[in-house]
């Protein structure tokens, strides 16, 4: 609230906001955590982690990151793969789909490098130890495409946490961590994510990890359109 009041030329304290936010009885909504949990299969390879917790690369497709989240509708559970690049914190590929298998985050990937011109030499992917990424499916792709690969510490959320910080933000304002709600189903689900990714998150939603810019802003010199 404040950044967007400071953007529209409103010279405002923080401090006033807060009181203000507070006298109109108007409060932030406070974020779930959700995680689709996997577990590497037997005899899988688990990757050191390269990334370290270097959420914030000087330039594009140095460090990506990926994971998946569910969503439960009324045709069932929906399942969403997708894949940030950390530097403008854009999301760059995605994918929605009935099961968790590899399929999904291979399919999300490939979109990814689809829409980005890479070198392989210096792109580091990074995920969780969830049996989608140690499999051969998803170690083949990386393989074929020349990419190296990081992943987080077993049961360490935080190695992860941009694409924690994303998910919980994704379900928090669409309503989608409120069981009370009319379920949407699965076309509805599709139009929903893909409006408030390619029309909102990647385009307007300001982040506080990239001085309150969106992924596609230009600031004070600071090029996140990438």
């Amino acid at each position: 609230m404040h950044q967007e009041l400071r953007e529209n030329g409103r010279h405002i304290s923080r401090k006033r906001v807060e009181r203000l936010m507070k006298r109109q009885g108007m409060q932030a909504r406070c974020r779930k955590r959700f995680r689709a949990c996997s577990k590497p299969e037997i005899d899988s390879k688990v990757a050191e982690n390269l990334l370290d917790r270097q959420f914030n690369p000087s330039e594009p497709n140095r460090y990506w990151c990926g994971d998946i989240t569910y969503v439960r509708t009324c045709e069932g559970w929906r399942y969403l793969a997708v894949w940030m690049d950390l530097y403008s914190r854009r999301i760059v590929g995605w994918i929605l789909g009935s099961s968790m298998e590899a399929k999904l985050v291979t399919e999300a990937l490939n979109r990814a490098l689809g829409l980005r011109k890479i070198n392989p030499d210096q792109l580091l992917i990074h995920t969780d130890q969830g049996s989608q990424y140690t499999g051969g499916k998803y170690q083949e792709l990386l393989k074929a495409k020349k990419i190296s690969c990081s992943m987080s510490g077993k049961g360490n959320c935080w190695d992860n946490a941009a694409m924690e910080s994303f998910f919980s933000t994704y379900k928090l304002e669409n309503d989608l961590d409120d069981n009370s709600k009319i379920l949407l189903n699965t076309w509805e689900l599709q139009r929903e994510t893909a409006y408030w990714i390619e029309g909102y998150y990647n385009r307007e939603r300001r982040h506080s990890s990239i001085n309150y810019l969106s992924p596609f802003s230009t600031k004070n010199g600071l090029v996140k359109t990438v």
